[in-house]
């Protein structure tokens, strides 16, 4: 049952061989069975990213999104460091095991939101309807994008989702540790603004 957890559709990347053992062992059970199984995957043509007990390549590192010096506990105050990075949306939005559950960390603005009370269930719902779960259709987005999403790439959207304006929201393909940088600094930017405050983001050379 537990291998069969990253069997999904469309996959663009499987993980390489098992090389960072000592991960799985700090893992729930079912997480590391179904890494044993297949170390982690692209499924969705790009619109879900699972990450592997690996040390290279590091954007598909579990240990280096946990522990690295850009672990997501340290850029945002509201993930514990206890809490397992163990996937990514297309768009850099984490899911995380936390005593148990999974939940989502909305990393434009920083927020946790929960997702599914255990590992097992998250799957199967998102098998179930993937559209639900990560709150858009990758067909779409995919679509949306000149060239296909390349492995160790995510989706950056410009201007973000977070900020209501009434600009088109135009959709990049960019590097996940560019965006997850990125991410990080806009939702400190926000930490702590008032809801209507107004917001002018400036785009560097």
């Amino acid at each position: 049952m537990a291998t069969m957890l990253l069997d999904l559709p469309q996959l663009t990347f499987s993980g390489p061989p098992i090389d960072d053992p000592a991960t799985l062992t700090r893992l729930p059970s079912l997480l590391a069975a179904a890494l044993r199984g297949r170390n982690g995957v692209i499924a969705y043509g790009g619109g879900l990213h699972v990450r592997g007990a690996c040390r290279e390549p590091a954007w598909h590192s579990l240990r280096a999104a946990w522990e690295g010096p850009n672990a997501f506990h340290a850029l945002y105050p509201g993930v514990q460091s206890t809490d397992i990075p163990f996937a990514e949306d297309a768009f850099g939005d984490q899911f995380l095991v936390r005593a148990g559950a999974v939940v989502r960390l909305e990393a434009e603005w920083g927020g946790i939101v929960e997702v599914s009370v255990s590992v097992e269930r998250f799957f199967a719902s998102l098998v179930a309807d993937a559209n639900s779960v990560l709150g858009f259709d990758p067909r779409q987005v995919l679509a949306a994008l000149a060239a296909p999403l390349a492995p160790g790439q995510l989706v950056q959207a410009f201007p973000p989702f977070v900020l209501k304006t009434e600009a088109k929201v135009q959709l990049h393909p960019v590097l996940t540790d560019q965006l997850r940088r990125s991410l990080a600094i806009l939702a400190d930017e926000l930490r702590g603004l008032p809801d209507g405050k107004s917001v002018r983001v400036r785009v560097p050379d």
